[in-house]
């Protein structure tokens, strides 16, 4: 049995698949009586999406690009010649358009080329386009076996095409590589009319298949031979002719969902509290200033902590790390701990320390009156946090303790702020804390209070002092930026105390020379996750001039530690820093998973790889954090690179410098393909970034946030970033997740409708 065209002199190359011979065939060059071929066997068109060369690169081979119009076609015949009967007609005749498109992608990018070309790689049965404006006959058997047939070829083919690179990977993901290529395969191809056609008749759905593509299509082709088959003599030798029923366990339908959910749980482990993801929160060094913050996150439903390697120091890591073995155990709840390495991220640079000041303001109302009054944590050094439930404006620590004792609710605290003011909080709430005591007090005008601040009380008609205010934090400096303003990026760490040049505008820092070599006149630049953008105006060794085009119309605060972009820009870098390297070694011995920061290339993943292996790491997970475009478009074979190691990995969707490195438009499309891609692969992905944002910050959620929370339940992980309302707002999350699971669950019983009650029919 083979699989065969109309022949023509255009065959390039023969290849065979078992006892199958596979025909490259180019009719853009060879036509008969100068036009193209009547009638071919059926085709699907071939497509090119904005995978771009990498899908070219699974398809055809490094180095070469596909330089015609294609459509893959099959026809299979016992015998190995061509059947002479009805499925020669001309009515079987398919309408390829004169531009391949696909209407429900805007990045298809139809192929050009040179009729010279080679295109002797190309493992695949191709055909010329047809005449245009061919009425399409009704879906018939014959027409939907060919073109799944087609399919079904075009899968095996690169799935050969592509046997070197599959056998590479580890034996854990082997068939997980086989499926991420049979998806590839299916996504070249252009099957919208197949798909309705699969439709109509109550069959797949093309959308859905893809942790299990080849075993669904060879399901489908069954069902239709079986069904439609005149005999049992007809159904033999329609078995006997196809090559791809060959026994495949290994690839059915069951062990390949078993596969996704065996990688998924090796990353993260086993979902607890009937909730199907896991809920990732990220923590800093506040989660060791309170002894009850861990326990409090996993006690909501967070199971995954990630620490972040770009901030802090492996102290402030080691307790964290500590904190949170403890209180799982504790609570006898599982967690993993997630540390991001750094990367080649570029920041701007320290600002110098504002005043050490802490305002004090209560809530007004648009007429100026006091709504609520600001609440202040007053306790004493070495007393420990608030209690959990607690939620203070300011806390303010005194060095002596003896007089503070002597408080109770009701008294009033006296003092002169930096301003020379005088001011009173009033006690309303006296606690015992683990390590001794504190104090709510009410403060209704607004206060400046600096460390050395002197409180006093009047107790049993005395003046007594109370102690001075200590440790109070020095204020978060920024440079406010606006439309039209000229921003130095300066080399030199050494800024004056307003962070303004002598002579011109405000300046930053960056002490990363890869800015300064990558960038040039007339790139953009972006700066805090897209908040303000630029344009670089000039470029010298030692500073850079960007002229602000975009922010807020009062104009946008730019602090230290904030994210620079330069999404146009070249920069010419692989691998791991130099911090990245140390921090490794850490991350290694205390971490379950690393996370790699702006994967943009192979050679990325070859180098964490060379340096896992050089330290004998096999049950490290990894992260590829997907943040720029040269990512997203290599995401498969960054993919099947990361798969030549045993150790567990998994996909973070960085949403942040994503969309700021892409554009915002293209971000929900992107999203979505990177989950396709990582299922096909059965990759388990983390859905990240400004997740339930608001609910984070100001305690309460907008509606656009819970749906995104609801279409981020696809991925198996979801990602909260601290905040002063983490802990309600990942008990929200969990909520979601459960609502949004249960609702999974229902297939065949019909769920009453909440309404029908009051309908009376």
């Amino acid at each position: 049995m083979m699989a065969q065209v109309v022949p023509v002199q255009a065959i390039n190359t023969q290849c065979l698949l078992g006892n199958n011979s596979v025909y490259i065939l180019d009719f853009s060059i060879k036509k008969q009586n100068g036009h193209h071929l009547s009638n071919p066997t059926w085709g699907v068109p071939l497509k090119i999406t904005y995978l771009g060369a990498q899908l070219n690169h699974l398809i055809i081979g490094p180095g070469r690009k596909i330089k015609s119009r294609y459509s893959i076609l099959s026809a299979l015949h016992g015998d190995g010649g061509l059947e002479e009967d009805s499925r020669k007609s001309p009515n079987r005749d398919i309408g390829l358009s004169q531009d391949i498109h696909d209407s429900n992608d805007s990045d298809v990018k139809s192929v050009e080329t040179d009729a010279e070309s080679e295109t002797d790689d190309l493992l695949c049965i191709l055909s010329s386009k047809q005449e245009e404006n061919i009425n399409i006959p009704p879906v018939t058997r014959g027409d939907l076996l060919d073109k799944l047939k087609a399919v079904q070829l075009h899968l095996l083919s690169l799935e050969q095409w592509n046997t070197s690179r599959i056998k590479a990977c580890h034996r854990n993901y082997l068939q997980s590589a086989t499926n991420l290529v049979h998806y590839l395969a299916l996504r070249s191809l252009e099957v919208q009319q197949l798909k309705e056609e699969l439709s109509s008749v109550g069959l797949l759905d093309l959308e859905t298949v893809n942790s299990h593509v080849l075993a669904r299509i060879n399901a489908s082709i069954l069902i239709l031979e079986n069904f439609w088959a005149a005999s049992v003599n007809d159904k033999e030798r329609i078995k006997a002719m196809n090559f791809a029923y060959e026994d495949r366990q290994d690839m059915n339908m069951l062990v390949m969902r078993k596969k996704a959910s065996l990688h998924a749980k090796s990353l993260f482990g086993i979902p607890l509290n009937g909730n199907p993801n896991h809920i990732m929160v990220t923590v800093g060094k506040e989660a060791i200033q309170s002894d009850t913050i861990i326990t409090e996150l996993i006690q909501s439903g967070a199971n995954v902590f990630r620490i972040n390697c770009a901030h802090d120091n492996p102290s402030v890591w080691s307790e964290i790390i500590r904190r949170v073995k403890s209180s799982s155990q504790m609570l006898e709840s599982s967690c993993r701990i997630l540390m991001d390495l750094a990367g080649p991220k570029l920041r701007t640079g320290p600002l110098p320390p504002g005043p050490k000041v802490m305002k004090i303001s209560p809530r007004k109302n648009p007429k100026g009156d006091v709504v609520f009054p600001a609440e202040v944590w007053l306790s004493y050094t070495g007393s420990g946090p608030p209690p959990a439930h607690l939620s203070p404006d300011a806390t303010l620590l005194l060095d002596d303790y003896r007089f503070l004792a002597k408080l109770e609710a009701g008294d009033v605290v006296r003092f002169l702020d930096i301003k020379g003011r005088r001011r009173v909080f009033r006690i309303s709430h006296k606690f015992q804390v683990f390590d001794g005591f504190g104090f709510i007090a009410e403060c209704s005008r607004t206060a400046y209070v600096g460390s050395g601040t002197e409180f006093y009380a009047k107790i049993n008609k005395k003046k007594l002092s109370l102690g001075r205010v200590v440790n109070v934090p020095p204020y978060e400096q920024s440079i406010r930026l606006r439309v039209r303003d000229l921003l130095v990026i300066s080399r030199d760490p050494c800024l004056d105390e307003s962070g303004k040049s002598q002579h011109s505008g405000p300046r930053i820092t960056c002490s990363s020379a890869r800015l300064f070599d990558s960038v040039k006149p007339g790139e953009p630049i972006a700066f805090d996750d897209g908040k303000i953008w630029g344009v670089i105006q000039g470029v010298s060794i030692s500073e850079i001039v960007v002229s602000i085009t975009h922010a807020s119309r009062k104009g946008s605060k730019l602090g230290s530690e904030k994210s620079i972009n330069i999404p146009k820009s070249v920069m010419s870098f692989e691998g791991l820093t130099s911090k990245d390297l140390m921090d490794l070694e850490f991350v290694a011995a205390n971490a379950d998973m690393v996370g790699i920061s702006f994967v943009r290339d192979i050679r990325d993943v070859e180098i964490l790889q060379h340096e896992l292996e050089k330290r004998k790491i096999q049950k490290l997970g990894i992260i590829l954090k997907i943040e720029t475009l040269s990512g997203f478009e290599k995401l498969p074979v960054l993919l099947l690179q990361a798969m030549q190691l045993p150790n567990a990995m998994g996909v973070m969707i960085a949403r942040g410098d994503l969309a700021v490195e892409c554009g915002w438009d293209q971000l929900a499309n992107m999203q979505e393909e990177i989950l396709s891609i990582c299922g096909a692969a059965h990759v388990p992905v983390i859905w990240a970034t400004q997740v339930l944002e608001s609910l984070v910050k100001s305690g309460i959620p907008t509606r656009a946030e819970v749906t995104d929370v609801a279409s981020g339940s696809r991925a198996n992980c979801i990602m909260l970033n601290k905040g002063k309302y983490v802990v309600e707002a990942i008990s929200t999350l969990a909520a979601i997740l459960r609502n949004m699971s249960a609702k999974k669950k229902v297939t065949a019983d019909l769920k009453p409708l909440l309404l029908s009650s009051r309908l009376h029919l």
